[in-house]
């Protein structure tokens, strides 16, 4: 009888386990798993409206938006804006780790909430595993609001591959950024030395800002079951009178919602793409949908440029991933880029010097399946073009892969790269 139940019970345990294991490494219901028919190009109205349509928030105009490169510019413009805030301040991360940017974060965010201003701050737990948690004391007796995203708990062990990703700022509900940044020395500087990070960031205005305030709400309600409102956080903003101007909006994905409206954009994007692609990953780990729309771009005469982090970056292990899925990329012409004067840690797409999407998403499976990510997608010819300047001039300081170059890589390469595919669903 003792035998009967010792077994019962491992077979419940074992169950549980295999249960947690597939909870945890799965990603959300909605699966795009077809190639994506080219209906229509990017100067077709029908590009922007689908884009609305099918990831969410529609298209707002009369936004206004800034590019901020590297930390020099990055942290000072966000500093600035804790500083300015009146009412509000929401701010969600992925990294924040201790350091002397660390603590001005702290001081300022704690000044302000001292000060009377509502500080709702949300962290993810794995993120900040090198925070100083005196950060957090500070913090919560200044009265902000902290919150460490999916914290390990009995309740919630199926969530713990689901990490927010996202990088947002909202200051009064008025004033938005975003990007790839994150709050740790590595982004500080100009990416003058392999010490300092090439990243960067946004700052925006406008109606859209109610679109990046509310992808913030949506993981502060699963945390918190919160709901922040009223004009504190969402106060009325009029389009400007050229309407026509400023076309933008922010939208978000996760596991448990609009799992992959991430890839569906990229792919939507690079499908209607009718001359150029200029790509920027921090990790770019394409699988075969993504490999397949690039090539199909590159075939019908796009072309297609994509900038990734050469030997210089934090995880080895996703860059022999990606390399791996380099070879038919080469045959169709798409151009490789690896940047070599430090980690390149930038996420941008420019199609066509028309959209650009910026955000906390990877070119990889981890951001299109498993990470919470927040992307704002901008319609406007004149900033593509900027964007595209800034790519061509990570371009210059980069080496590229060509075609005998990538068949002619050393064997080791080779052999870890027959591996790496068995987990870079993962990366």
């Amino acid at each position: 009888m003792l035998a009967l139940t010792v077994v019962v019970t491992l077979t419940v345990v074992v169950t549980l386990i295999v249960a947690l294991v597939v909870a945890n490494f799965s990603s959300g219901e909605k699966k795009v798993e077809h190639n994506i028919d080219r209906l229509y190009s990017s100067d077709d109205p029908q590009f922007v409206r689908s884009m609305g349509l099918l990831l969410g928030p529609p298209v707002t105009s009369g936004n206004r938006y800034e590019v901020l490169l590297n930390g020099d510019r990055i942290f000072p413009a966000m500093l600035e804006g804790i500083r300015s805030a009146t009412r509000t301040i929401t701010f969600e991360t992925f990294i924040y780790w201790s350091g002397e940017i660390g603590q001005q974060f702290a001081d300022a965010l704690a000044d302000q909430a001292r000060a009377g201003i509502a500080v709702h701050v949300l962290l993810d737990w794995v993120g900040c595993s090198k925070m100083d948690h005196r950060y957090l004391d500070q913090l919560k007796r200044a009265g902000a609001e902290v919150i460490q995203y999916h914290r390990p708990h009995w309740s919630g062990l199926g969530r713990m591959n689901n990490r927010t990703h996202r990088k947002l700022l909202i200051i009064d509900g008025h004033t938005g950024f975003t990007g790839g940044v994150g709050i740790a020395e590595e982004w500080t500087g100009d990416a003058q030395d392999p010490q300092h990070w090439r990243d960067t960031h946004f700052r925006v205005e406008g109606p859209v800002v109610a679109h990046m305030q509310s992808v913030f709400m949506d993981n502060w309600i699963k945390a918190s079951g919160n709901v922040l409102h009223g004009p504190a956080y969402f106060p009325a903003i009029a389009e400007r009178a050229d309407s026509g101007e400023g076309v933008a909006h922010m939208f978000g994905s996760s596991p448990t919602s609009g799992s992959d409206d991430m890839e569906l954009m990229y792919l939507m994007s690079i499908t209607a793409a009718t001359h150029s692609i200029h790509l920027a990953s921090a990790y770019f780990v394409p699988d075969g949908l993504a490999i397949n729309a690039l090539v199909e771009a590159a075939r019908r005469g796009v072309k297609v440029r994509i900038v990734t982090p050469g030997k210089r970056i934090d995880t080895h292990t996703v860059r022999e991933a990606s390399r791996a899925c380099w070879g038919d990329l080469l045959k169709a012409g798409v151009e490789i880029f690896e940047y070599q004067p430090t980690m390149f840690h930038c996420k941008l797409l420019v199609v066509d010097e028309y959209l650009v999407s910026v955000g906390s998403t990877n070119f990889d499976a981890r951001s299109f399946k498993l990470n919470d990510e927040a992307n704002l997608n901008i319609y406007d010819r004149e900033f593509a073009r900027e964007q595209v300047a800034i790519v061509e001039a990570d371009i210059a300081k980069s080496q590229q892969v060509t075609l005998e170059a990538w068949l002619h890589r050393p064997l080791p390469e080779k052999l870890i790269e027959k591996a790496v595919p068995l987990i870079d669903w993962q990366l």
